[in-house]
């Protein structure tokens, strides 16, 4: 129905009734007297609909304490329609609250920094990201200007040029970050960080792991190919065939015992190769130890073992990989006629293996980098023993999969002591 036709005809309804009253008791009494009744109607009317004006004038000074009436005629219509709008909008400020709440805590949870600022580069809000990555604090800098902010020549020749086509590569607080401005609605634009610290640190790693992997195989492979080339130019006597068959095979053990480990160190990094614990037979596990470092070893040093009967929960084969690759480095790196001490107890915290030597130890500024790859304190010295330069970070990916930690202590000339402690579980 036409919404005038709703309001004006109830409304000539009324009037009409009214001046029928008026009409009736003028025809009854006279004219003095409808026109007085008249005047009180009209009168009644007006202060009706005046009291609904200040209620409405009220409830709309204070929505929330004050309470619209039921109404009377076009009033009741007024009124209902203005509760439906309260209620729409108060489902829709829930709404928005609601929203509001879980961008910001989207926000807050984004790994990439992101800054709102207004068209003349005045901080407006930052997530947390943000924060660690640009030492922004959002209670104390909002309202100032993030180039007064963030010192860096850089930054400020981005904002200057704003050229916000292409990120910034910014080096700032330690940390490498890609930069982005994005321009929005008029007066606003949001500057958003990546940390790129770590990806930059595992590539550099990625790339030094290959050249290393590269070095560590080209050197026997020199080795072999030189010696096969001269076995087929030239005819060669028993003994310097047999001299060179035999660097032949140690160069070939040496590529095959570094392929090994590089095998044995991915499956360890490798999250599709979950480790599932059992319990361990320490005894046999440590005798078997005990008789890898001695058969290493052929007798050149005094290898003891001392242990209690405690157990723990792992996988074997890994544990046998780093006990053993302890073990092995304590023989390659002791002179002749040294001694080592194996020794497995428990601790408060669980269990502890110890590998002691009296070897030629170990320079305190070399301690902090031993179980990166590849990471040889003398290098020379390595190629000698035979090592691959994987064994300790081997070690500790193996402990870092079991919940376990390295402690080194030694002194160049004096031993070294490796020590790891497993938790109980």
């Amino acid at each position: 129905m036409n919404p005038r036709l709703v309001f004006w005809v109830p409304a000539a309804l009324r009037m009409g009734l009214i001046l029928a009253g008026v009409a009736v008791l003028w025809w009854l009494f006279g004219a003095k007297p409808a026109l007085i009744a008249a005047f009180i109607l009209m009168a009644v009317l007006v202060f009706v609909q005046l009291n609904y004006l200040y209620q409405l004038s009220d409830w709309l000074d204070d929505p929330q304490s004050a309470k619209l009436p039921d109404g009377w005629g076009a009033w009741t219509g007024i009124f209902s329609r203005l509760y439906r709008l309260r209620r729409d909008d108060e489902k829709n400020q829930a709404e928005l609250t609601e929203w509001l709440a879980r961008f910001r805590q989207a926000m807050h949870l984004l790994p990439d920094g992101v800054v709102i600022m207004d068209d003349v580069l005045f901080l407006e809000w930052c997530n947390p990201a943000a924060e660690a990555h640009l030492g922004l604090r959002n209670e104390r800098d909002k309202g100032m200007r993030v180039t007064n902010l963030i010192r860096s020549p850089e930054f400020m020749d981005y904002i200057i040029l704003g050229r916000y086509e292409q990120p910034l590569t910014l080096t700032f607080r330690e940390r490498k970050l890609i930069v982005h401005i994005i321009p929005f609605e008029n007066r606003r634009q949001i500057l958003v960080t990546h940390d790129v610290t770590e990806t930059e640190r595992t590539e550099m790693m990625r790339r030094d792991f290959i050249a290393n992997a590269s070095h560590e195989l080209r050197t026997p492979l020199t080795v072999i190919v030189g010696f096969l080339e001269i076995a087929a130019s030239e005819e060669l006597d028993p003994a310097t065939r047999m001299a060179h068959l035999k660097l032949m095979t140690e160069q070939g053990h040496r590529m095959q015992h570094l392929i090994e480990d590089m095998l044995t160190l991915s499956r360890l990094e490798s999250v599709d190769h979950p480790m599932r614990p059992e319990k361990i037979d320490t005894r046999r596990l440590l005798e078997q130890v005990l008789r890898d470092a001695r058969a290493l070893s052929a007798g050149k040093h005094e290898i003891t073992l001392e242990m209690e009967e405690v157990d723990v929960l792992g996988n074997y084969d890994e544990l046998h990989s780093a006990f053993g690759n302890l073990a092995s480095n304590a023989v390659r790196y002791t002179p002749a006629g040294g001694t080592i001490r194996l020794g497995w107890s428990g601790s408060a915290k669980g269990a502890k293996f110890v590998v002691e030597d009296s070897g030629i130890g170990i320079s305190p500024e070399h301690i902090s980098r031993l179980t990166e790859r590849f990471y040889r304190v003398d290098k020379s010295r390595s190629r000698e023993t035979q090592g691959t330069g994987l064994g300790l970070a081997i070690v500790k990916h193996v402990l870092l999969r079991h919940g376990g930690t390295l402690a080194i202590k030694s002194e160049a000339g004096l031993g070294s002591s490796f020590t790891v402690c497993l938790p109980k579980a």
